[in-house]
């Protein structure tokens, strides 16, 4: 294993830990802001650092389109190129591909499609997908997987699943070890029990440096992704980290880090960000609601974030309704504030034995909602 990871402290099947990287720690639960094109939207990096993120996501897919992951290389690598100093991971451009590109062709050695930007026509195999990252230079970099569709029947869910794990045994051989930089592993099987197990299996019998859950908040909802990470996350190794793929909001996270998930990313807050939606401890705001026109209290009182500490809601309020830039870059700003904000509710509360209380604490105050003026 060339990833550091040191487990901290359990509370039940909770986990508080330290993953080691080539270009510093993470602290973990962790969540990782999602920088697709080498930039968190609407943020500078000192910013995102500044919310206590101390990794950041991007995208291969993107990035080998535009700039060229090659170009990136002869710069520096990302995190220069970016000036982002600390931990980068990398997922694969596997979900990109199937999501985003046209004309696309499967087949055992890889995906050839079409760029969404041009048209170009590109070949992208386990291999390439590392070297990719490998160019990058991602601390953590990603098996390049196929992206299960939901709802899939259990004979396709199981097809993809075996293509998966083929293609991590490529990604697993492809991989330069070195010192502070990890392979992750991920675990498919659509909502079927029996084909987690089978995959899990197949990635601990390879050996990764981390595990990473994929294909869930697919639409298959809650109670489902939960009951997959029930039967999932116990079959991963202790010792290395686990990695919820594209999750998710508040009350997921949380779920999950009850149920023994390390790391998590998602669009999420960034993205609500620009359209005017926060995350507040008593749940989600619309701050283009008329009701926040005349109110001079801030978003959330509790929250050092420069949107709160500085502005009103009605300041808040007149730039979303005015379109102004301002206003999408201090909702983000924010909602990535209050993301690091619980994840550093969720290690002290697994470092004090806490968490039930803490998750339950959390449930009370989401389901009051905001207080109107």
């Amino acid at each position: 294993m060339t990833l550091g990871f040191e487990l901290l402290a359990t509370d039940g099947a909770a986990r508080l830990g330290r993953v080691q990287t080539a270009h510093g720690s993470i602290d973990t639960p962790a969540f990782m802001p999602v920088g697709t094109a080498a930039t968190v939207k609407a943020m500078l990096p000192g910013s995102v650092a500044e919310t206590g993120a101390q990794i950041v996501l991007g995208n291969t897919y993107h990035l080998m389109l535009r700039p060229g992951a090659e170009r990136v290389e002869r710069l520096g690598g990302l995190h220069r190129f970016m000036n982002w100093p600390g931990p980068i991971l990398t997922d694969s451009g596997g979900f990109q591909v199937m999501s985003l590109a046209k004309l696309r062709k499967l087949s055992e050695d890889g995906v050839t499609f079409q760029s969404h930007i041009d048209g170009s026509r590109h070949h992208l195999t386990p291999e390439r997908s590392i070297g990719i990252q490998r160019l990058l230079d991602a601390d953590i970099t990603m098996a390049f997987d196929e992206c299960t569709p939901f709802p899939a029947t259990h004979e396709a869910a199981e097809e993809s699943m075996r293509l998966s794990m083929r293609w991590a045994a490529r990604c697993r051989e492809a991989f330069v070890p070195r010192p502070g930089y990890g392979l992750f592993g991920i675990v498919q099987g659509g909502i079927h029990p029996d084909l987690r197990a089978q995959s899990a299996a197949a990635l601990v019998g390879l050996g990764f440096d981390g595990y990473a859950v994929g294909g869930l908040a697919v639409g298959e909802g809650r109670e489902a992704m939960f009951a997959t990470l029930d039967v999932t996350t116990p079959l991963l190794p202790p010792d290395r980290p686990r990695y919820l793929m594209g999750v998710g909001r508040p009350e997921d996270i949380v779920g999950a880090v009850l149920r023994g998930i390390d790391m998590f990313d998602c669009v999420l807050p960034t993205r609500s960000g620009r359209t005017a939606q926060a995350f507040t401890r008593r749940g989600a705001v619309n701050l283009r609601n008329a009701r926040h026109a005349d109110d001079p209290r801030p978003l959330d009182g509790e929250c050092a974030c420069p949107a709160c500490t500085g502005f009103s809601r009605a300041y808040l309020h007149h730039l979303t309704r005015s379109d102004e830039i301002l206003g999408l870059m201090l909702l983000t700003w924010h909602n990535l504030h209050y993301y690091q904000d619980l994840m550093r509710g969720l290690r002290g509360a697994v470092a004090r034995g806490g968490l039930a209380g803490f998750a339950a604490a959390f449930a009370r105050e989401q389901e009051k909602g905001d207080i109107p003026p």
